[in-house]
């Protein structure tokens, strides 16, 4: 209750902020529906050549886009906005008053900013997902839907984790300013099926830094194409990934010499 506590002031203060500048929200939507029309019309270009793209039709694609929007959204509402803000903090001293807080300073500096009125991007990525479906023809079942929910949440608590572990490296190297613009740049590589790149680059987007995990797994969950081997091992290597990181913030917060030093 605590934290949900905290949740519901730290979105408050964020919705406030947001209101405070209504013109530069209504812009912000309105840019962000003219790159969706972009990659509408993208993705129209590539399927006026071609029936599918690495086995997959124009239907699944814009589902995939949908995903890749959502779990994207994610990033920007709420890690893009914190890494700034979490780099200047070590260089100043300021994570003091972060780690004296009686609160997991994880959760602290990852919900302090949050781009409230990224909530519409989500509600277009669903909207792409559905659309994206329907028009791919597939049968969906309950326990698809149930399934891509869960994959879609452990592929982004892998992004968070790995996201975690960039940040954490600050702690050990100060002026390490560029710390997540690779898993930035890599981001855009979920706009498309994994099975469209080379076997090396395949390796890299599922394994070394997942995003395939997070966009493509999710949606082949719900086309029914993974087992449940396969669906279980994905939950475990989240869980796992989300241990590890924990264990290097720790770490990280024992090399922290704070602003006194």
């Amino acid at each position: 209750m605590h934290t949900l506590k905290l949740l519901s002031a730290f979105f408050k203060v964020n919705v406030q902020m947001a209101l405070a500048y209504r013109a530069d929200t209504v812009v912000n939507i309105l840019l962000n529906l003219m790159w969706l029309g972009w990659e509408l019309l993208s993705l129209s270009i590539i399927f006026n050549n071609t029936e599918t793209l690495g086995g997959w039709g124009i239907g699944e694609l814009i589902a995939l886009l949908g995903v890749f929007r959502l779990v994207n959204t994610m990033m920007i509402a709420l890690i893009w906005p914190n890494t700034e803000k979490f780099n200047q903090s070590i260089r100043d001293g300021s994570m003091d008053y972060t780690i004296l807080q009686p609160v997991n300073s994880m959760f602290l500096v990852t919900f302090s900013r949050i781009t409230v009125w990224r909530i519409w991007d989500l509600i277009l990525a669903t909207v792409l997902i559905v659309v994206g479906v329907n028009m791919s023809g597939g049968t969906t079942t309950a326990l698809h839907i149930l399934t891509f929910i869960l994959l879609a949440i452990t592929g982004t608590l892998i992004i968070y984790s790995l996201w975690i572990v960039l940040i954490a490296l600050t702690f050990w190297f100060t002026k390490f300013d560029n710390n997540v613009t690779i898993l930035q740049a890599l981001m855009d590589a979920g706009r498309y099926p994994a099975t469209v790149y080379p076997v090396w680059l395949r390796v890299i987007v599922t394994f070394i830094i997942p995003i395939a995990v997070a966009t493509t797994i999710p949606l082949q969950a719900l086309r029914g194409e993974l087992a449940s081997g396969q669906i279980l091992m994905f939950v475990a290597i989240s869980v796992a990934s989300f241990w590890v990181a924990s264990k290097i913030w720790k770490a990280g917060l024992r090399q922290y010499s704070g602003a006194s030093s």
